[in-house]
């Protein structure tokens, strides 16, 4: 047999006919009909995975939804499945691109100035970065409300993100209201993806990084170390104002304190010794002998304590040096 290599489609088709032999008409048969019914279970049956939900379409026209497992469908694109992941968070990036995650993550290289470089409400220029993530929590409405969910969430994003930074001063964007912008344009975008009414649900938008560009970082940074410099020496001020004037504060209070206490007791001394001197004038008008001896008595009472040796003598006592010891020893 010489077989040779046609130049033609044409002629390769002929001579394959040629040489092809003959199949029974009935084993024909029954290999279409196998290949029908394998075509039938391929296209009838198929499987939900578990992080997904399946949405099913006759003729183009929305049906059911099924739940994850395996279910069974009309055959041959009479009804078709669309598996929508409806557990799975998606993430947008804006301003940066990471090419590969994990434990040393590695990020694009190139500049995303067109999404990231945004004007603030004091007419600064700033350059942001963040994430969004979602969820399509209603699948239907993803299908058949909406053409491009990724393109519409960035869009969407980055309008409202432009809008809150530009009601914000840099210094707030960089430093004070980074969680509130954070909310603000998660509220936003609810908002908006509501009203469009496409079932997608955003999960969190957070700032990554905030900074000036860099063709003035070096200027910003110089700027902002001043601002600490300041702020340090008014803190610095503000610690010995706040060491010297409540000592002195607390110095005069007590100084006057001391002072009342000293005018209240002087002056309930003075009361008293009053009341008593008119105490005594009225028991003196009232006896006359009995109060004077008391008066005498007790100032002896008083006195006699601090005389010391005290020698008592009769009215005819004449000797009176014998009785004096004037030795060393009768000093001690």
């Amino acid at each position: 047999m010489n077989f040779q290599i046609p130049d033609t489609p044409e002629e390769l088709f002929k001579q394959g006919k040629k040489y092809m032999p003959k199949v029974n008409k009935g084993m024909s048969s029954a290999v279409f009909g196998i290949i029908a019914v394998g075509l039938l279970i391929i296209s009838s049956f198929y499987s939900v995975g578990p992080d997904e939900v399946g949405v099913i379409r006759r003729f183009g026209r929305y049906v059911k939804t099924t739940q994850p497992g395996l279910h069974w469908k009309l055959p041959f694109n009479i009804e078709k499945l669309n598996k929508v992941k409806v557990k799975r968070i998606y993430k947008e990036e804006f301003g940066f691109k990471t090419l590969r995650a994990g434990v040393k993550t590695q990020y694009s290289s190139k500049a995303y100035a067109e999404e990231s470089l945004m004007l603030t409400g004091d007419l600064n220029v700033v350059d942001v970065n963040w994430i969004v993530q979602f969820k399509l929590e209603d699948p239907v409405k993803s299908l058949f409300n909406i053409r491009a969910v990724e393109a519409t969430v960035r869009d969407i994003s980055e309008a409202v993100m432009r809008e809150i930074i530009g009601d914000s001063s840099v210094e707030e964007a960089l430093t004070t209201r980074r969680i509130e912008i954070n909310q603000e344009t998660q509220d936003k975008m609810q908002e908006i993806l509501d009203s469009y009414n496409i079932g997608i649900r955003i999960v969190t938008v957070k700032l990554q990084d905030v900074n000036p560009p860099d063709a003035v970082k070096a200027s910003f940074n110089e700027v902002n170390e001043a601002k600490q410099e300041k702020e340090k020496v008014v803190n610095q001020s503000w610690e010995a104002y706040n060491k010297v004037i409540p000592k002195a504060r607390g110095e005069a209070e007590k100084t006057i304190r001391e002072a009342e206490g000293y005018s209240l007791n002087r002056i309930n001394r003075a009361k008293g010794d009053a009341a008593k001197f008119s105490a005594t004038w009225n028991a003196y008008k009232e006896a006359k002998d009995v109060t004077s001896k008391r008066m005498y008595l007790e100032t002896l009472s008083e006195v006699l304590p601090n005389a010391g040796k005290i020698y008592v003598m009769g009215p005819e006592g004449n000797n009176l040096l014998p009785l004096l010891n004037l030795t060393q020893e009768g000093q001690k």
